[in-house]
């Protein structure tokens, strides 16, 4: 089903036409409200009235995540305050999240991006998805649940954890859709497994994953442990949440709706353009947020464009899959990472010096971090008591700052390897 034929099946001319007037809104609303693109088109000698092409976006500036932290709380809001109906956030590089604003046009949008991608993915007003996303600040859990609802899906709001009752209700409440990070959804197949339940037991036929990178192998693993249909969406908190992209069911690259963001291709390194097919990382303006609106924002994340008509009748570009980041962020069961919070976190605790390494596993299907400490030579003659003291505190502060669990092991002094050159902080090994 395609819920939007309208923007979804555009003439490309057309399109064009649509992005390059709201191009030029966008630009003289963040001109006029927001005080940090004034001076930041200002500096680079630019206006929005510049702007005559589509091409003229590459005039302007770079918006970066940290120009976000920079403005942290409400900086780089375009409406005021009282316009404003929804707060979520990201993580940052410090213990300050990214807070994006939504207006109630704004939800309505993105809940109108999110029907159309769940419609890709061939779910319908029959259906009954279950949300393992955890509810929150995050965006993935609230983006998919009014945009399912919008599509007139039933809705079993489950959040994340409590596994095997996930595996009783989607039992009893006859779950049809399955949406959440791909790993978490392997590791309630393992469960469901443990349980003595296959995918005869239960009504499961589509899967709509996101929040992570995963592979075809893991498509595969998923749609052979559930019997379903697994598919692929992309978004980021940023430039909206979930809703920026998604697979339909042929699965040939990820659908972007054009008519709300402009989308390039850029080198990392000198952030000139890519033609379509070349790998380089995606830029996102957005084209209709009221709240929050972003020029040219610099996701990290790798990919590459085709412009070529989908059989499925859609005609937006289409994203592949995201291969790697830009950047050192790591995304561990769908939660942003940077080594930069760790090591600020382990620095404002007495007794543990400068050295330290984040080890990166899978259990299972499941993301798992252990950060190993050196402490001072002092703390570490300490008591037996003191030192779990100290891993305590190190692992409370942790949780606090990522919202994730992640192991702390106290390792003997100097046993952290050393390195003339660029300190080797992360051991990453999951399969990639």
């Amino acid at each position: 089903m395609i819920w939007d034929p309208q923007h979804e099946c555009i003439d490309r001319e057309r399109l064009k036409d649509l992005q390059l007037n709201r191009l030029k809104e966008t630009l003289s609303l963040v001109y006029s409200r927001v005080p940090f693109y004034r001076e930041l088109f200002d500096r680079e000698g630019c206006r929005p009235e510049d702007l005559h092409t589509l091409e003229d976006i590459g005039k302007f500036p770079f918006t970066t995540k940290l120009a976000l932290r920079d403005n942290y709380p409400y900086g780089l809001f375009a409406a005021p305050m009282k316009d404003v109906v929804r707060l979520h956030a990201s993580s940052g590089t410090t213990g300050k999240p990214i807070v994006v604003g939504y207006t109630k046009k704004d939800l309505n949008t993105w809940s109108e991006l999110i029907a159309r991608i769940v419609s890709m993915a061939g779910v319908t007003d029959e259906d009954v998805a279950q949300i393992t996303f955890g509810y929150g600040l995050f965006t993935g859990a609230f983006g998919l649940h009014y945009g399912l609802e919008k599509a007139g899906v039933a809705i079993v709001p489950s959040s994340v954890g409590n596994t095997e009752k996930q595996i009783m209700l989607m039992k009893d409440f006859g779950t049809t859709v399955l949406v959440g990070t791909p790993s978490y959804a392997l590791h309630l197949a393992e469960a469901a497994r443990r349980m003595g339940m296959g995918p005869a037991d239960l009504k499961l036929r589509v899967g709509l994953f996101g929040a992570e990178a995963w592979s075809e192998n893991m498509r595969s693993e998923l749609e052979k442990a559930w019997g379903i249909r697994a598919t692929d969406n992309y978004g980021l908190s940023e430039v909206m949440g979930p809703g920026v992209s998604g697979e339909c069911i042929e699965a040939l690259g990820m659908h972007i709706n054009e008519d709300h963001f402009l989308v390039e291709v850029i080198d990392p390194d000198t952030g000139e353009p890519m033609g379509p097919g070349e790998e380089g990382e995606l830029v996102i303006t957005t084209l209709t947020k009221e709240a929050f609106p972003v020029i040219r924002y610099r996701t990290r994340d790798i990919t590459k464009l085709s412009y070529e008509p989908c059989i499925c009748g859609r005609t937006t570009a289409r994203m592949r899959k995201v291969t790697g980041r830009s950047d050192d962020m790591l995304i561990i069961s769908g939660v942003n990472v940077f080594p930069s919070q760790i090591e600020s976190v382990l620095m404002e605790i007495d007794g543990i010096s400068p050295h330290y390494q984040i080890i990166l596993s899978k259990k299972g299907y499941l993301d798992m971090m252990e950060v190993q400490v050196e402490p001072t030579e002092k703390a570490f003659t300490g008591s037996f008591k003191d030192l779990e003291a100290l891993e305590g505190r190190i692992k409370s502060r942790l949780q606090s700052v990522l919202s994730i669990g992640a192991r702390v092991r106290l390792v003997e002094p100097y046993s952290i390897e050393r390195s003339q050159g660029k300190a080797k902080r992360i051991i990453d090994n999951r399969k990639k």
